[in-house]
Order: C-alpha cells, then sequence, then structure tokens
C-alpha cells in the first residue's frame, strides 16, 4: 500500500500504482440518498399537499375512476406502474388518506383511528374517488406532466389541487436531516380563513383532530418549530364512583390509551377498580373507582399521569422548488389559496378560449350552411381547389369574427354531412351563438373580478362539502396539573425520632402517614433544626425529630409556631413563619444558630392556627412570676429566618399547651376562571366569594342537578352548569320548569336539605326542562304567552316569585305557573332586599393578612411583639417538650 507521503513519481518503482481516495467513490451517495427521502418519500410539496406516493394513488385512482368502487389490491397494484416501491407501502399510505374520509369514499373494514384496529386486507377492501375529488383534485388540461420512473407513463409533476389539502389532512413524514408535522385543521375553518384571505382580512386556523377531545393551542406557534399544543382526553363523571371517556387526544387510541391507566394503576399512581371499553363508532371508556376516591382528583391524576394528555410539537416542513421550506400554517394557507385562485384563473382561461373556438366553428359553419357555400366546391376537382373555393366563399361574411380563419377551419366545415346540412335551423344555430356569447361573457367577468370568482368558489364548496364537518376538538386553555396534588399516595412514611431517620422501609419504626414516591418530606428536629427531602427508603435528617409531614411547595396557610431557647443558657423567643420554598436537602437553623439552642415548643397548623400556650420558668434568684400564658395569635408571622420575639431571659422549665387555637387567617378569597374552567386562589377571574372551612359552593346545571361541594381548585365543572356561587344555607333557591310529564310549567323554592348531595329539582321525565332559576333573595320572572288560534295573544306576565309560592321541600312539584301555553320564561331584575349578615364565631380573632401590629407587655421579664400573618386549612398538629 503506498501511503500519502511516497514519492509517486520514483520511475523505479515497479509497477506503477495510482491512488483512489476512498471518499471519491462515496461523496455524494449519502446527499443522493437524503435528496431522495426527502423530495420523493417523506415530505409533502406545497403545491397540492401530496407526498410522491399519494399523489400517484390519486393519479391511478383517476386512471381507473368509472363511478364504481375498484378493489383496493387492483388500485394497489395499477399504482405500482407509477410508484418504485412495494405494495404494502402504498396499501398503507391509501389506507390512512381513506381514514381522512375526504378524497376517498371508502367501502369495507377500513379500520378504526379510535381503537387502532388496522384495516382488512387490500384484496377485501374497495374505494373510489369522492365527489370532493373529482371536484377538487383533478384537470389534466392544467396539470403539468412528467414520466414516469421507467419512463413507459406520464405522471403529474403535481395535480392541480384547488383547495388548502395540506392543512385539511395533516401531514407528518420523518427524513434525512429533517422531518415534518403538519396537523389537521377544520375543513370548514380553512374556507372561511382562505375567503378572509381574499377579502384581505386577518385571520387565524387552529388543528382540528378527527379523534375530537380538547386542545390548549396557546403555544401553537403558527405550526412553526418550537410550538407545542396540549391535547386532552374528554373526561366526565358519570357517577361518584365511575368516570367516562367518550373522546380521546390525537395520535393515541382506546388500546395505548387503556395500557396507560393500566401502568400507572401498577405503579400506584392512580388507583382504578375495572375498566370497560366500550368503543365502536364513538369512544366510551368507562373507568371504575373504588369507594372514597375522589373523581376530580382522578380526573386530574389521569391528565398528570396517563396518555389522557399528551403533548403534540408541529413542525411545518414542504416541498418547494424541490427544497425543503419551513413554514408556518399561515402561510402555507396563503399560498394555497393564492396558488387556488391562479388554478381557477387557467381553468377560465381554458374555458374562454374553448368557448370562443365553439362560437367561432359556430359562426363558420352558419355562414357556410346560410350563403350556401357548399354549392362553390361543386365544380371542384381537386382539393386545393375545393379548400380555396371555401375560402374565397367565406372571405366577404367574415369581418365580425374574432380571428382569421386557418386551413383546419375550413377542412372540419367539409366534414359536415348532407343530412345536417338539409336540416339546419338558422334560429336554432342564432340561439347556440347566442348561448355561446353570454357564456364567453360571464367567464370574461370573472376573469375581470377573479378574487371575487374564487371566494364564491369557496363558498360552494362549503355549501356543498361542509355539512357534518363542524370543529371536533374542543379549544381551551389548560392550567398545569400538580402531580404531587394528585398522585395517589401509594406508600406508608415511618420515622424512626431517636435515630433521626425516615424512611418506607422502616416499618417497625413509628408510622407517620402515607405518601407518594414523588413527594417532598419536611422535618423539623430538637435542636432547631428543618430539612425538606424527597420520599426514599430511608433517610438520615439528625436526631431527635419532633415532626415530619409531606411538604407542600408555595404553602402560605401552613403555620409554623416554635419557641426556642438560644445557646445552653440563653434567653428564649417565640416565632410564626410559613415554609414556602426551599432547596431539597439543605439543613436550616429556626434559631438564632448558636450551639446548644433547643426547640421547646413546636406546632404545625395547616389552617393557621394560633394557641395559648402556658410558660413555667425554673426557680432561680428573685424571679417573681414563674408562670403566664402567651397566646401565639399576638405574634406576627414573618419569615424562617427571623429571629422572633423575646420570651425571657430567664431558664424555662417546660411550656404547657393551656387552649387550643383558632385560624387567625382572613377568609380565602376562591376565584373561577372562566378560561380553564377551573377554581383557583391567585385572583385569575371571576371572585367567588370568601371562603372559611365550613363553606360550601353552590352548583346548579342545565338539566335540573343542584349540588353544594367543599371548593377545591382540584374540581371539574360540567359544561351545562349555569350558576356557581358561594352557599348561603337559608338563601332559597327559585326556579320555573317545564313539568314533561304533565306539560306544564310549575314554579318552585325550596333549600337545600342534605349537603354533599347531588340531587334533580325537576321532573325526571325526558322532557322536563329547566326554564330559569335564581338564588336571589326577591326574584321577578316575566312570563311571554304563545299565541293560540282564534285567540288574542295574552300580555307579558311578570310574578314575584316570593309572593308566588311558599318555601317548600326539593323533591315538591310545586305551584302550577298558569293554565296558558308558555312562549318563554325570561329572569328579570330582583326586587331590592338586605340579605342578613353572617356572623362567625371567630372573627374577632381574624386578623387581614396585611395584619395588624400589637404589643403585648405579659411580665417584665416578657416583650413579645406581633409579626406577620398569612392563609391555611385544617387543625393543627401540636408537640409539647
Amino acid at each position: 500500500m503506498i501511503e500519502e507521503g511516497d514519492d509517486l513519481n520514483n520511475e523505479q518503482e515497479e509497477p506503477k500504482e495510482t491512488i483512489t481516495r476512498v471518499t471519491g467513490m462515496y461523496k455524494d451517495w449519502f446527499l443522493d440518498y437524503a435528496s431522495y427521502v426527502i423530495l420523493e418519500r417523506a415530505v409533502p410539496a406545497i403545491e397540492d399537499g401530496f407526498k410522491p406516493v399519494q399523489r400517484r394513488i390519486m393519479h391511478s385512482m383517476k386512471d381507473l375512476d368509472d363511478g364504481r368502487y375498484n378493489k383496493v389490491a387492483n388500485i394497489v397494484g395499477h399504482t405500482m406502474q407509477y410508484h418504485p416501491h412495494g405494495d404494502a407501502s402504498i396499501a398503507d399510505a391509501m389506507v390512512q388518506i381513506g381514514q381522512k374520509d375526504l378524497l376517498i369514499d371508502t367501502q369495507g373494514n377500513w379500520g378504526n383511528i379510535l381503537t387502532g384496529d388496522s384495516a382488512a386486507a387490500s384484496r377485501y377492501i374497495e374505494a373510489r374517488i369522492s365527489k370532493f375529488g373529482l371536484d377538487v383534485v383533478y384537470n389534466p388540461k392544467i396539470t403539468e406532466w412528467q414520466s414516469s420512473y421507467d419512463g413507459r407513463r406520464k405522471e403529474p409533476v403535481n395535480l392541480p389541487v384547488k383547495f388548502p389539502l395540506l392543512l385539511a389532512q395533516g401531514g407528518e413524514g420523518i427524513a434525512v436531516g429533517l422531518s415534518t408535522k403538519i396537523l389537521p385543521h377544520n375543513f370548514i375553518e380553512l374556507i372561511d380563513a382562505s375567503i378572509k384571505h381574499l377579502q384581505g382580512k386577518r385571520f387565524t386556523i387552529l388543528p382540528d383532530f378527527p379523534t375530537a377531545g380538547i386542545a390548549d393551542f396557546s403555544n401553537y406557534n403558527d405550526g412553526l418549530r418550537g410550538g407545542k399544543v396540549r391535547v386532552r382526553a374528554k373526561i366526565s363523571q358519570l357517577d361518584k364512583n365511575t368516570l367516562t371517556i367518550t373522546e380521546i387526544p390525537f395520535a393515541t387510541t382506546t388500546s395505548t390509551l387503556i395500557d396507560s391507566i393500566l401502568k400507572a394503576n401498577e405503579k400506584g399512581k392512580i388507583k382504578v377498580k375495572k375498566i370497560e371499553d366500550n368503543t365502536a363508532a364513538e369512544v366510551e371508556i368507562l373507568i371504575h373507582l373504588p369507594p372514597g376516591l375522589s373523581p376530580d382528583k382522578t380526573i386530574d391524576a389521569l391528565y398528570a399521569f396517563t396518555s389522557c394528555e399528551s403533548s403534540i410539537s408541529p413542525l411545518g416542513c414542504v416541498i418547494e422548488d424541490n427544497k425543503p421550506l419551513f413554514v408556518g400554517v399561515t402561510e402555507m394557507l396563503r399560498r394555497s389559496t393564492d396558488n387556488t385562485v391562479q388554478l381557477l384563473k387557467q381553468d377560465l382561461e381554458i374555458k374562454l378560449n374553448e368557448l370562443e373556438e365553439q362560437w367561432h366553428f359556430a359562426s363558420l359553419e352558419r355562414i357556410f350552411i346560410e350563403k350556401r357555400i357548399y354549392r362553390d366546391i361543386e365544380e371542384e376537382e381537386t382539393w386545393e381547389g375545393v379548400i380555396k373555393a371555401i375560402d374565397k366563399g367565406l372571405q366577404p361574411h367574415i369581418k365580425h369574427l374574432k380571428r382569421t380563419i386557418t386551413e383546419d377551419d375550413i377542412v372540419r366545415l367539409t366534414e359536415i354531412r348532407i343530412k345536417r346540412i338539409s336540416k339546419f335551423d338558422i334560429d336554432k344555430a342564432q340561439q347556440k351563438i347566442d348561448a355561446l356569447e353570454d357564456q364567453i361573457a360571464e367567464v370574461k367577468h370573472h376573469l375581470a373580478h377573479l378574487i371575487d370568482y374564487a371566494i364564491a368558489y369557496f363558498k360552494r364548496l362549503k355549501k356543498d362539502y361542509g355539512e357534518g364537518r363542524e370543529r371536533k376538538t374542543e379549544i381551551r386553555t389548560f392550567d398545569d396539573v400538580d402531580a404531587t396534588k394528585v398522585i395517589i399516595r401509594n406508600t406508608k412514611l415511618y420515622v424512626n425520632r431517636e435515630e433521626g431517620f425516615i424512611g418506607t422501609s422502616l416499618k417497625r419504626d413509628e408510622y407517620v402517614g402515607d405518601c407518594s414516591d414523588i413527594d417532598d418530606i419536611i422535618v423539623f428536629t430538637k435542636e432547631g433544626k428543618m430539612m425538606v427531602t424527597k420520599v426514599d427508603s430511608k433517610t438520615f435528617i439528625g436526631k431527635d425529630i419532633i415532626h415530619v409531614e409531606v411538604f407542600k411547595k408555595k404553602d402560605k396557610r401552613t403555620i409554623y409556631n416554635l419557641i426556642y431557647r438560644d445557646g445552653k443558657s440563653g434567653p428564649s423567643y417565640i416565632k410564626r413563619f410559613a415554609v414556602t420554598s426551599i432547596t431539597r436537602d439543605r439543613e436550616y437553623d429556626l434559631t438564632n444558630g448558636n450551639k446548644g439552642s433547643v426547640a421547646l415548643y413546636f406546632s404545625a397548623n395547616p389552617n393557621g392556627e394560633a394557641e395559648v400556650v402556658t410558660i413555667l420558668l425554673r426557680q432561680a434568684g428573685s424571679i417573681k412570676k414563674l408562670k403566664w400564658d402567651i397566646d401565639f395569635a399576638d405574634i406576627l408571622i414573618k419569615g424562617r429566618v427571623s429571629k422572633g420575639n423575646l420570651v425571657t431571659k430567664y431558664s424555662v422549665k417546660r411550656v404547657e399547651l393551656k387552649e387550643k387555637g383558632v385560624s387567625t387567617l382572613k377568609p380565602r378569597k376562591i376565584w373561577f376562571d372562566d378560561t380553564v374552567q377551573r377554581l383557583n386562589v391567585d385572583g385569575r377571574g371571576d371572585l367567588v366569594g370568601e371562603f372559611r372551612g365550613e363553606d360550601k359552593l353552590l352548583i346548579i346545571t342545565q338539566s335540573g342537578m343542584i349540588k353544594t361541594v367543599t371548593p377545591e381548585v382540584t374540581m371539574h365543572f360540567d359544561d351545562d352548569m349555569i350558576v356557581m356561587e358561594k352557599w348561603i344555607p337559608k338563601k332559597p333557591i327559585s326556579a320555573i320548569y317545564f313539568n314533561g310529564e304533565k306539560e306544564m310549567h310549575y314554579v318552585k323554592r325550596f333549600l337545600i336539605e342534605q349537603e354533599g348531595k347531588e340531587e334533580s329539582f325537576i321532573s325526571e321525565h325526558s322532557n322536563s326542562q329547566l326554564e330559569i332559576v335564581s338564588t336571589d333573595w326577591k326574584p321577578m320572572a316575566e312570563i311571554v304567552f304563545a299565541k293560540e288560534r282564534g285567540k288574542e295573544r295574552k300580555e307579558n306576565l311578570e310574578i314575584n316569585l316570593e309572593e308566588f309560592i311558599s318555601i317548600k321541600g326539593i323533591a315538591a312539584l310545586g305551584n302550577q305557573l298558569t293554565k296558558d301555553k308558555v312562549n318563554q320564561v325570561n329572569l328579570l331584575e330582583s326586587l331590592p332586599y338586605e340579605a342578613p349578615e353572617e356572623v362567625h364565631a371567630d372573627e374577632l380573632e381574624v386578623f387581614d393578612e396585611e395584619t395588624i401590629h400589637i404589643e403585648k407587655t405579659t411580665d417584665s421579664d416578657s416583650n413579645i411583639k406581633n409579626e406577620k400573618d398569612s392563609d391555611s386549612d385544617d387543625e393543627g398538629q401540636i408537640t409539647l417538650f
């Protein structure tokens, strides 16, 4: 082998050798292959929205089209004349087109996009071009042709598609070095957007998936790289122990969805008793839950841990002029619409030329017959003489023609049969010419007003093919699901307080509570140290653990009350604080940091409770007062690093709990964000009210169901919810409804008798319907009567519902509204009424969240100052030392 540094010109070296670098053998092969995959296989063309295999399938179907169904196997075999690949790839591509229900009429088992079932073998299923496909895809007169791969046939370079087909069907492909993922869009919305573009208006288009579901397009980014679409299954509560999935996310199937739920159940992230899949033409998956499990939290858990929610990253990549082009869906639609306009223009120009040719020959034919020019050729003996005689005879009568006469025109005249000449009707001939002139004028008008013609074209498509193609996917903005709040607590947490260990494997030690494997645990020790760590089998924290619980991130309502001694013999301090954010596995010192510090008293209060404790001092020197009480409500809530307020400089013997406290927090404000259909405490949306621990939320639906629930941010709401407000138990609910069984309108007023129970307050008959419902103290309603035959329409009637009927039970039928036929019931502005104020026992203990500064002196040795307030829930946990 000759090295690069050898002297290749050495004449003594025999035989001479030539260096051929290996790279020269294949340096262009990979580039050629990559270009082929990009251009000929994976990425659709922007002109017609087809990949090559799809274009060849549609061309083959047109070759075979006679209005009847063809075996798919036959179409696949025919397509192989144009497509240099195997029959399986062609059949798969054809099934994908057929499942989109736009270009192909299918017959037989073409699979199910909902369940993921595959289509039957191509020899068993049939297909033909749909009417829509015939209308918008083909026109051989304006199609550019090229030779097929073997040169035996002609195939289209691009099909003259007069519709944004790529956006309607979507497209996905992986090439070499790039990929494409164009999501499907709604048929009607694409047409409306095309019309807006032609009108010079702005438009927005968003995907619409054949599997329906719910989608958040807030980060769609016009379908460009970097965008993201979140899609969710539609899950509703069938009853307290059953959830039903009726729509699934795009790119999933019922099988994969159920598998993901079963896997989450096996891992303990959710709890499911049984799953039933009743999917056929429509999705129906029933999820049976164990008793006592919250359906709302389970719905969120399904979104957090299963394929019920998934994320799709679009990537708009198409082929233009044999090059990849990254472009957004808005620009795709503009280009497609502009291309459609040009194709329509070419159609019109071809049609105009054809009509003018028809008019030209019809006019020549009339002159030829009406002026009896055919007699001029009787004496001619040669073909040239015949042509000249006819040409000479026509000349005096052709001044009105739009072009010169050619020899081909004269030849066509000679081909007219004698029978036709003998039966020639001048009037009918003129009518035909007039009709052609009208058509020519119409086509010229369309060309002169091309945009208006294109708009009318799109409107016709919408009218002819838009029925049943309304949007399927619901557009909604999602809240992120916090996995730590909805995961099922699937393991048990234990603590060895003396040795300082926590974990899930310490089963011989003290049981703390249930937790999940993704939870964080907050731990406090007697030395005044705090740490937050992730759940593990066994973790060392520090000796003498005094409190352990699952840590809630950003929790402003859990307040920790602490009294500690600073150092071995230093003064004692009192403090209240919340822990909202930390660095995991970092030790925090809650004392002043001096060696020998110790916690004398500690309590964790999920609802910000402030108890009263008794301080007992050791007998020493001249101390006069050895015992006094401290109320934590007098201490302001500050950060965990605060030193706290001085309790005493003397040695504390012990601290005793004297009286459990009540919450010092202001009632929690709850808002409802209509955009995401969720409650929140962050101030987003409309304020529902201020809620204490016992307060409930009143919910009424259009179907006549009513219930009271404890407000939680994990709650889900039905689509037909019409009332959601803070429930006032003594405030009556008024309703007017149509009783389907008695076929009359009734009025009723009632109070909710059983908290937490969902009940129907109208008749359960299928024709029963709720007209109006009001939670005002003195509601007013207007009755609009229907006009009966032979009678004058009664004047509208206003009624005071409070005076009309007294308060009865929720199950009562109510009073009949009227015997006359009612056309409509309207809710009017209620009468003024001053509602009684609600009084709560703890109101005197409630401090504003911005809080008040209070000074309180309990002893000359103890000077206590208030700190700062915050929010919380539930009863406190207390530890004494």
